[in-house]
């Protein structure tokens, strides 16, 4: 019998094969093992231009901000970008609002 991989988020040791992709039945992740070189992180903009490190972005609509006075506006300039897994996949500092995680599918590359 083949050694299934753990999990990649909770490393449980009892993951199982469903239809091509595994399974943890513990925390509920599902991904694809793949055989081949990884491509990394691929984040794209809400125009589907691919985002990199480093890169500029621009705020494509109003956003509101928990716990600020009020939202980050529409055309706000961000600069040096972070890419991250997860929901908000963008980490960045913003002058007047400080630290901030934002979707990528609401800014557009500079």
């Amino acid at each position: 019998m083949a050694q299934l991989p753990n999990c990649p988020v909770c490393n449980s040791a009892y993951t199982y094969e469903d239809r091509g992709q595994f399974v943890c039945p513990e925390c509920g992740h599902e991904w694809v093992e793949s055989t081949e070189e990884e491509v990394g992180l691929v984040v794209k903009d809400a125009n589907g231009n691919l985002l990199q490190d480093g890169d500029s972005v621009t705020v494509i609509k109003d956003l509101k901000v928990k716990g600020a006075s009020g939202p980050l506006k529409q055309g706000t300039k961000v600069k040096n970008i972070r890419l991250v897994e997860g929901d908000h996949n963008i980490d960045c500092k913003i002058e007047g609002f400080g630290p901030m995680s934002l979707k990528s599918e609401f800014v557009k590359k500079n």
